[in-house]
């Protein structure tokens, strides 16, 4: 199974298009994870770009709008349509709101359902605070009901939410870990979506955490004969980015930490299987 691992263009949005993807493409990454511009222009000048440099794109659904759960389901294949435009390996969508309804989160899977079979494209909810899915309850209630939902595993928001390791939600995490498609690979902790660096000795719990359940994310994917697989580091920037109390300055680099994940995932996932890490 080959592993891509994508750049988010989060916390880069002030730089323009084409310094952000050679920036991209100089450091090493196979690709980036982020949204279609809203203007058709600059749609157009992204796609151009991408494929001028070779990176693929896992693209984002996050736009959708609506005061009502039909507008909202309209907004919301709109910009699935709009996320198609590039072509990407997948969609990652942020799907819904926390406050629907069990039955208006069901339409909305069924949306998502709908458009993947009709434009042959795979579309992963992330399990993201604010959205369906966003709660290992929340979640184990849409996998029973919707048993071929796929997810994007940024676990970080379980943790955050329950406020624990999952130790509680083992069905739920077991579940989550056959449906995962898609990893962005942040680092969360109980009280936090994101540790302030995993680099340091003091956050090696959680990023070892971490490191075991997207192993087991990609030993199922390599089970049933996934030919590629995606991750993305996907530390950002403030306020998810600690910062200093006296000068609000980011107490690390979003960049250097995102290029560090990268390449522990690289070394751990590459082309020659899984490898131990230093803490396995």
């Amino acid at each position: 199974m080959h592993l891509k691992i994508l750049c988010p263009q989060w916390g880069h949005e002030h730089l323009p298009a084409e310094d952000f993807l050679a920036k991209v493409k100089a450091a090493g990454y196979d690709g980036v994870d982020t949204w279609m511009p809203e203007d058709e222009q600059e749609r157009k000048q992204f796609i151009r770009l991408l494929q001028q440099y070779g990176l693929e794109i896992v693209s984002h659904q996050h736009q959708a709008k609506g005061n009502n759960i039909d507008e909202y389901c309209r907004s919301y294949e709109y910009y699935l349509n709009m996320s198609m435009e590039c072509e990407p390996i997948l969609i990652n969508s942020h799907s819904g709101r926390d406050y629907f309804t069990l039955e208006e989160q069901l339409r909305v899977v069924d949306v998502a359902e709908n458009f993947s079979v009709k434009n042959n494209i795979r579309i992963a909810h992330e399990t993201h605070r604010g959205r369906i899915g966003y709660s290992p309850g929340n979640a184990s209630e849409l996998f029973k009901l919707k048993p071929n939902m796929k997810i994007t595993a940024d676990l970080s928001h379980w943790v955050c939410v329950t406020e624990s390791y999952l130790e509680n939600f083992r069905e739920a995490l077991t579940a989550a870990i056959v449906k995962a498609e898609h990893i962005h690979a942040r680092v969360g902790f109980t009280e936090g979506p994101q540790v302030p660096d995993p680099r340091q000795q003091f956050w090696q719990e959680p990023l070892q955490f971490f490191l075991k359940i997207w192993e087991q994310i990609w030993v199922h994917q390599k089970s049933i004969g996934t030919k590629i697989f995606t991750m993305t580091p996907e530390f950002g920037p403030p306020p998810y980015m600690w910062t200093d109390t006296a000068t609000n300055e980011p107490v690390a680099s979003q960049w250097d930490i995102n290029v560090f994940m990268k390449d522990l995932l690289r070394e751990k996932f590459g082309e020659d299987g899984i490898k131990e890490t230093a803490k396995d």
